[in-house]
């Protein structure tokens, strides 16, 4: 009788373990599941939050872009609303209402700039105001940008003030693209202002790499000069004068005979790469802290 009782009690006891241990079994299963499920809502929320950051800082880095280059009036808070892009029309826009930016301080500071609009240039017919006969001043394209009251009659206004201000002379001294038959028709325009005619002119064919600069590139073109001393000295002092800038690295000066003077070489004139504003692409990773940068245009 009392083994029986006794192996009654290890059977209950053995069975309540049983429960026990499939409890605690339980238990940890859900812990860890609960646990697992923290972790990836957790690393979501992570990972969300960094995509909201990295888009409110590109929308933020566009804004500013707009507002600095002048493309739009200013935002009415940090950054451009969807109605505020869909208003804005940059060919529309007078240059009172964006002060203090690129396309303001271009329009206006430069526009008048008394150092450049003093370089002398023949311009275009389109530059001659017709009541006048004259080539118009910047007071005169100011008042004409001042009346415009149409988008044609802005892009116009803008247009005169491009060609017919100062501003001309910026893309004469260094031009944005690279173009061979502009700058020898350019050096022609010197020497036919020295009272010279030269026998040719052409590209040298020579590729001159320039140390000034990143973005500025170089072309060469070949020069002969054969005449007398006065005229000699008048051709290569017109050069010198020039706005475009000609630079002779390798030159050779002979005597000719009877005061005649012939010099050869290889003028160097320069040109810019055209601004563009660059993009870039980040790739955020859910798997790492770090972000990619992908270049792009």
């Amino acid at each position: 009788m009392a083994n029986e009782v006794a192996i009654g009690k290890r059977a209950k006891i053995s069975e309540a373990q049983q429960h026990i241990m499939l409890a605690a079994f339980g238990a940890s299963v859900f812990l860890g599941v609960a646990i697992s499920l923290v972790s990836n809502f957790i690393n979501q929320i992570t990972y969300n939050t960094k995509v909201i950051m990295a888009q409110e800082q590109s929308i933020k880095k566009y804004s500013d872009t707009i507002s600095t280059i002048g493309v739009c009036k200013a935002p009415n808070g940090d950054v451009y609303s969807t109605s505020e892009l869909q208003q804005c029309d940059p060919e529309n826009i007078d240059t009172s209402e964006i002060p203090n930016t690129l396309r303001y301080n271009i329009l206006t500071e430069l526009a008048t700039n008394e150092a450049l609009e003093s370089v002398p240039k023949v311009r275009d017919a389109n530059c001659v105001n017709p009541e006048t006969q004259k080539n118009y001043t910047f007071k005169e394209l100011n008042e004409i940008a001042d009346k415009a009251s149409t988008k044609d009659e802005r892009k116009l206004a803008n247009q005169l003030i491009k060609s017919c201000s100062a501003l001309r002379v910026i893309p004469d001294a260094l031009p944005a693209y690279k173009n061979e038959e502009a700058l020898l028709a350019s050096l022609n325009q010197l020497l036919i202002l020295s009272d010279w005619e030269p026998e040719s002119l052409s590209p040298s064919g020579t590729f001159v790499a320039s140390e000034l600069g990143e973005n500025l590139n170089a072309m060469s073109v070949s020069l002969s000069i054969e005449a007398d001393s006065p005229t000699t000295l008048r051709v290569l002092k017109n050069i010198e004068r020039s706005i475009r800038e000609f630079n002779f690295e390798q030159t050779r000066i002979e005597w000719g005979g009877q005061d005649s003077i012939v010099v050869r070489g290889n003028a160097t004139a320069y040109y810019m790469d055209p601004v563009e504003i660059k993009e870039k692409t980040e790739t955020i990773s859910k798997e790492a802290e770090t972000t990619k940068t992908e270049g792009g245009q």
